[in-house]
């Protein structure tokens, strides 16, 4: 074989070993893309592994800082970690999502699902709250901290019945005395965001434009 010939064999060699590397990573762009990942998007699957494992057993939700305390990870890539995973449970239509809630993370069912989840849980039977209860409730809630006699201001009969059942239900927790009067004052728990699905009190809605307009004028005679 000549000295041409060699040379050509070797920068075709050359050629084929630089094409191999080209053509794997044009591939994994391919499949990336194909998965509606951008590229460089894919999450550590000890750190995904680590995150689900732990918020499938959590009976209320997780701070950021717990979970990278347990996982021995940076707190930022745990929250990047989080809404990622959110997102991608929210984008493949899974039967649950991710929400963070009260402080922290936790799964729940989808909310489209609600109707084949209560069936299957409730069995025929199911725990509502009354309708007193419900307004003691978004009164303590929107008016907190409140006291046992602005609550029955505001819905014009005795609560404390209710507010006890609140109070026992852990959505309803004492928060102090009033400076003036010493009465016992309450307000909501984290266990009601939890149960609302709510960050903090801010993001309740507005409820200006349903009260009565003689609201206070009814507080004021009751105190």
């Amino acid at each position: 074989m000549g000295s041409a010939q060699v040379e050509s064999a070797r920068e075709s060699a050359r050629e084929s070993v630089q094409v191999e590397p080209v053509r794997e990573s044009a591939e994994r762009d391919a499949t990336r893309r194909s998965a509606g990942r951008p590229e460089g998007d894919d999450l550590d699957p000890g750190l995904r592994q680590g995150l689900e494992a732990i918020l499938l057993v959590a009976d209320e939700p997780v701070s950021e800082m717990s979970l990278a305390t347990a996982l021995e990870r940076p707190t930022r890539e745990i929250t990047m970690a989080l809404r990622r995973l959110a997102k991608e449970y929210t984008d493949e239509g899974r039967g649950f999502d991710l929400r963070e809630v009260a402080g922290g993370w936790r799964f729940y069912t989808r909310a489209e699902c609600a109707p084949l989840v209560e069936r299957f849980v409730r069995d025929g039977q199911q725990t509502r709250l009354t309708q007193a209860a419900l307004e003691t409730l978004a009164v303590v809630a929107y008016r907190q901290p409140v006291s046992r006699a602005r609550v029955a201001a505001v819905r014009g009969v005795n609560s404390d019945g209710v507010m006890r059942t609140l109070v026992a239900r852990g959505l309803v927790e004492e928060a102090g005395h009033d400076p003036e009067s010493q009465a016992v004052l309450y307000r909501t728990t984290a266990f009601f965001l939890e149960r609302l699905g709510l960050r903090d009190l801010g993001e309740l809605p507005e409820l200006a434009p349903f009260l009565p307009d003689d609201v206070e004028t009814l507080e004021e005679q009751n105190k």
